[in-house]
């Protein structure tokens, strides 16, 4: 099979194999760039670049005797080759759960795994087709129901499944377009799923479509609360009815002014209020136009 990659990159996977391999250890020194050059038949510009990008990722590193050797903490422990999509995909989910989606790039993951960022750039081109992968399997993990008789009670569950998956990912909302949808395995299943809703129905595709799109935007909408609200929950020691509840103690005489003092709503209850508005209003859309009676051929009264 032909290696479409640069060659810089088949001389870094190359020198990793070594390192992986044991043939070259902690402390030895790596080819040098003349080295590479003679070796590889490379210019000695894409031997330097092949270096630099060992060192960037950690491999290797500079002494002032030898020059550059194997890192004392060399980050490929073990044959790279084996390193599965999957495997890297689920480690980006553990730090993303863990510790949210500004914390994840290549190199965490890659730390994570115990291999060379330059490793997964072989499985992927960037961060952002990392974060897509991983919305995408965040929606792999949905178990559909059988479909609903009604349109209605079809878009509820369907909405319901969506807002699911951001309870247990709370950073998934925002890696979820709307206008630009990612055409994966799994966000693909979602979509056809949830149209089934409009199976007998005679509604035209773009109809189709902008429902579909209303609902996903709605529940999508309403979940980019959920991490902050997490995040106020964690900071304040109180949930969102307790925090209600003590500012109620204070500033009560202006809350009064807006709604009754025992009047509560958390994310739940918004949900699920704005759910059954949103599928009141596309009643009218879902819902055939009555047909008119026919005009009476007979001639006017006297």
């Amino acid at each position: 099979m032909t290696d479409h990659r640069p060659p810089y990159l088949r001389i870094v996977a190359e020198i990793e194999r070594r390192i992986a391999a044991g043939e070259l250890r902690p402390g030895d020194p790596v080819p040098t760039t003349r080295a590479i050059a003679r070796e590889w038949g490379v210019a000695i510009a894409t031997a330097t670049k092949a270096l630099a990008a060992l060192k960037h990722s950690g491999t290797i590193e500079s002494t002032s005797r030898v020059g550059a050797v194997v890192a004392a903490r060399r980050l490929p422990s073990r044959n790279t080759a084996g390193l599965e999509r999957e495997q890297i995909v689920q480690a980006a989910m553990q730090i993303a759960d863990s510790r949210g989606l500004a914390a994840l790039s290549l190199r965490a993951v890659a730390a994570e795994l115990g291999v060379a960022t330059l490793t997964l750039r072989r499985h992927l081109d960037a961060d952002a087709e990392l974060t897509q992968l991983l919305a995408d399997a965040a929606f792999g993990e949905i178990d559909y129901p059988e479909p609903a008789p009604v349109w209605r009670s079809h878009l509820r569950v369907a909405a319901q499944l969506q807002w699911g998956v951001y309870q247990r990912h709370p950073w998934v909302p925002p890696l979820v377009s709307i206008t630009r949808p990612a055409t994966l395995p799994a966000m693909i299943a979602y979509g056809l799923w949830t149209l089934r809703a409009f199976d007998g129905l005679a509604l035209d595709s773009s109809t189709r479509l902008h429902v579909y799109a209303t609902l996903v935007n709605y529940v999508r909408g309403t979940a980019m609360n959920i991490e902050s609200e997490a995040r106020a929950e964690l900071d304040t020691g109180m949930t969102s009815k307790q925090w209600g509840a003590a500012r109620l103690a204070v500033d009560r005489p202006l809350i009064t002014q807006l709604t009754e003092p025992n009047a509560e709503v958390d994310l739940e209850s918004l949900f699920a209020f704005g759910l059954e508005r949103l599928l009141d209003g596309l009643t009218i859309v879902m819902t055939p136009p009555k047909t008119r009676r026919p005009r009476s051929h007979h001639g006017p009264r006297h």
